[in-house]
Order: C-alpha cells, then sequence, then structure tokens
C-alpha cells in the first residue's frame, strides 16, 4: 500500500467501474494501482561505434547493455537516460531523438529509448553499475552477451537510421514481446 492509503483492512477485490482485481482499503475505499515500471535508456555513439556496458548487478550480470535503467519519480524521460548514461558509464550524452518505444508485458515494463551521442569532453568509465564500459564497432558488438532482447532491437534498429535525421520510432518487432532473456 501507498502512505496514502487507509490503515485499515486490505483485499484484493474488483472495484466499482474496474474491470480487474486490485488491493483496496476495506476502511476508506483507498484502491492501491499497480503499474507498469518505465525503463529509459540510450543507444550512444561516438563516430561509429556504441557504448556499451557491461552489467555489474543482476538480472544478466556480466552481460552487455546499453546504459539503462529506471526512471525516478519526478524525473523527466531525457533527464532519466542522461543519469543513466552517467551512472552506469560516467557518461555525459546528448540526445537526439526517441529511437524506440518497447512494451515488455511480461515483466511489466515500457522501455523509451534514445539515440544520443557522448558528449561533454569525451570521457567515460565503469559506474558502480557496470563491470567494464567499451565502445564498439558495428561488427565488433558482443552480440551472443547481450542481456537482454531490447538492446538487440534497439542496436538494430539504430543502425537502421543511424544516418536519418529524421524517423518515427520504432517499437517491438513483429512477433516479438521480449519474453524471453
Amino acid at each position: 500500500m501507498s502512505a496514502k492509503a487507509g490503515k485499515g483492512p486490505v483485499t484484493r477485490c474488483i472495484p466499482p467501474g474496474d474491470d480487474r482485481e486490485r488491493l483496496v482499503c476495506l476502511d476508506c475505499g483507498f484502491v492501491n494501482y499497480q503499474n507498469p515500471k518505465v525503463v529509459v535508456g540510450s543507444v550512444v555513439t561516438s563516430g561509429e561505434k556504441i557504448l556499451l556496458c557491461r552489467r555489474a548487478i543482476e538480472p544478466r550480470r556480466g552481460y552487455w547493455t546499453i546504459p539503462a535503467g529506471y526512471l525516478e519519480e519526478h524525473e523527466d524521460a531525457q533527464s532519466g537516460t542522461k543519469r543513466e548514461a552517467m551512472e552506469e558509464a560516467t557518461a555525459e550524452i546528448a540526445i537526439d531523438a526517441l529511437l524506440a518505444v518497447y512494451s515488455i508485458a511480461r515483466i511489466s515494463q515500457i522501455q523509451l529509448i534514445y539515440r544520443a551521442t557522448l558528449a561533454g569532453n569525451g570521457d567515460f568509465a565503469a559506474g558502480v553499475e557496470s563491470l567494464e564500459v567499451a565502445f564498439f564497432a558495428w561488427d565488433e558488438i558482443p552480440w551472443s552477451d547481450l542481456a537482454f532482447p531490447s538492446v538487440h532491437w534497439a542496436l538494430n534498429h539504430h543502425h537502421d537510421v543511424r544516418a536519418q535525421r529524421l524517423f518515427a520510432p520504432f517499437i517491438n518487432p513483429p512477433e516479438q514481446t521480449g519474453d524471453l532473456l
């Protein structure tokens, strides 16, 4: 229950006007809605190379990913994306465009992935959530060691529009729901 909820007994039921079970306070009627988590991240480039981070945390510790993580409360998506790049790769980035919006229903995630370039003084290093970070040419990407399907999607989608200034954001590839690790 959230801090706004009553202190009375809680039950799982379908509130009036709703179509699914929720946690409801029997004393005050407060409904505790549980909603998907929002993940923000970026495909960061420097020249023709792409920044990847080797995860230092579970899930998928030791596998490579793009800098990404959960959006914090009261944080806008682009600020969260920049924060994640700083946390995972100590990298300052400049966001160019929204690359993709992926929906991973199995784990209740919506992923907003941006296209970005390395900015500032160009420095980068492993942050606390990364074992190492490196820039990879397209043919050097460790494809079999990527952490999640959406990392594959984002890299391929980025590759598809790398030379385009304007494009529509991508969604999950056809027949892909992101249900597999």
